[in-house]
């Protein structure tokens, strides 16, 4: 199923939303765990991405920007909103009835299992993490979806809706940046 066939089988029975989050749950909350560092904020962060992706479904019009693009938009405002704020989100997707609860249970567990293997494997990411937090968000979106999320200088463009050209400016520029921070951090101390 295509994204325009997904689209209109949402937009007709809104049941159909859990394809859509079965399908996109797992990148969109690796790539919220990643920039926020913390499993219980990236959990709420996914919940809001998911909960405002289903209450604006009936808005989207397929334009040449994917769904998946859509998505990551939409959490990319999110996270900004965590580090801009720093409160917790509301738990909503109780709300919202998907076919099996189980299921998004499931994903939750595995995720955090996972992820946190994973950090623990990597104490430089998490130093490296902590450093691009610091950053302005402007250089932590394009640094995370290029370099956490594999995302190209295009669909960085789409999802942040800046051109290309300044794309490459700010990887460029964030990335001089983050270097000079973690680079301070290998310095000793006179």
């Amino acid at each position: 199923m295509n994204d325009i066939e997904l689209l209109n089988s949402i937009k007709n029975n809104p049941e159909e939303f859990s394809k859509l989050f079965k399908l996109y749950y797992k990148p969109i909350f690796g790539y919220i765990f990643r920039r926020t560092g913390s499993f219980d904020e990236a959990v709420d962060i996914a919940v809001d991405t998911f909960y405002k992706a289903f209450n604006n479904i009936n808005n989207f019009t397929y334009k040449g920007i994917s769904i998946k693009v859509w998505l990551y938009h939409i959490a990319t405002n999110e996270i900004n909103l965590y580090f801009r704020f720093k409160k917790k989100h509301n738990k909503v997707f109780e709300q919202i009835n998907f076919e099996d609860d189980n299921i998004f249970k499931n994903f939750i567990s595995e995720d955090k299992r996972d992820l946190e293997i994973e950090l623990q494997k990597h104490e430089q990411f998490v130093s490296i993490l902590e450093n691009l937090k610091t950053l302005p968000s402007k250089y932590q979106d394009v640094i995370a979806l290029r370099y956490f999320e594999g995302k190209d200088n295009k669909e960085i463009s789409e999802i942040l809706n800046i051109k290309e050209g300044t794309i490459k400016s700010l990887l460029s520029r964030g990335l001089d940046k983050l270097r000079n921070k973690c680079g301070r951090l290998n310095q000793p101390d006179y």
